[in-house]
């Protein structure tokens, strides 16, 4: 394992309007300066976070997942974020995890965040999903599943690096702010969180608070309120140090998931 390079985009959204998105993405992220690793988008960065699955979704193989091709490929990067995917006359809040090879999988959020009516329009994954980059395993989630801890517990540990994807209201701001360095904490791994700003198409405001966090739970960068394209690295001798110093993980519950 070596250095990973982390950049996350923190972004106001076009509402309802994908190609809009993709373009602005695009013209951020030929700002970067500096290589990286892996680029993290918000959830449903195409379209703001959005019930009207029937008018936004896209195929599988739709317009977005060409971009993400692209974009990929230009930046020699991983590229990932969620997006509203139709497939079998089912609708998925989506996580693509692109590859500059163009090859591709992909996560299907599990907890559909009811208080919108996401379980009324949705399909809930059923798996989760650990990727590897560059010797790192990494565990992709989306928004509300910050919130279940059972769905994110790093067991072994199997992942280095925890990931959230949001649409995060600015109103439960604290919660965000909260569960993402305890996350860190109790699965002795690196914990980022990507959220978008501005209000979208129903008024709702989004403050932003992206940020990663240490197996400790201290803070590595945060942004609120602004936009920002940042990009963080992380250490890997500094994680197996403390997992060594400290091996919670050892003394850990069993337990068995049923979906």
């Amino acid at each position: 394992m070596q250095d990973l390079s982390v950049t996350l985009v923190q972004t106001a959204l076009h509402w309802h309007d994908a190609a809009a998105n993709r373009e602005m993405l695009a013209q951020k992220l030929a700002g970067l300066t500096e290589a990286t690793d892996l680029i993290v988008l918000p959830e449903m960065f195409t379209t703001g976070f959005s019930m009207e699955a029937p008018h936004l979704a896209e195929k599988p193989d739709g317009p977005t997942l060409a971009w993400l091709q692209e974009q990929a490929a230009i930046h020699k990067a991983v590229i990932t974020g969620s997006l509203i995917t139709e497939e079998n006359g089912q609708y998925f809040n989506r996580l693509i995890w692109m590859r500059p090879d163009g090859s591709f999988t992909n996560y299907d959020k599990r907890h559909l965040f009811r208080m919108a009516g996401e379980h009324q329009v949705y399909t809930a994954g059923t798996a989760r999903l650990i990727v590897t980059l560059n010797g790192w395993r990494i565990c992709p989630l989306v928004c509300y599943d910050l919130r279940f801890p059972v769905w994110s517990r790093n067991i072994g540990p199997d992942y280095d690096l925890l990931l959230y994807v949001a649409n995060w209201p600015a109103k439960r701001s604290l919660a965000w702010k909260t569960l993402l360095p305890a996350r860190a904490i109790e699965n002795l791994a690196y914990v980022a969180g990507v959220n978008r700003v501005g209000e979208d198409g129903k008024s709702i405001v989004y403050t932003g608070d992206s940020a990663a966090y240490g197996p400790t739970g201290e803070v590595i960068w945060q942004q609120s309120h602004a936009e920002a394209v940042e990009t963080i690295k992380l250490s890997p001798e500094a994680l197996q140090a403390y997992r060594q110093s400290f091996p919670a993980y050892l003394d850990a519950d069993s337990f068995l998931l049923n979906n």
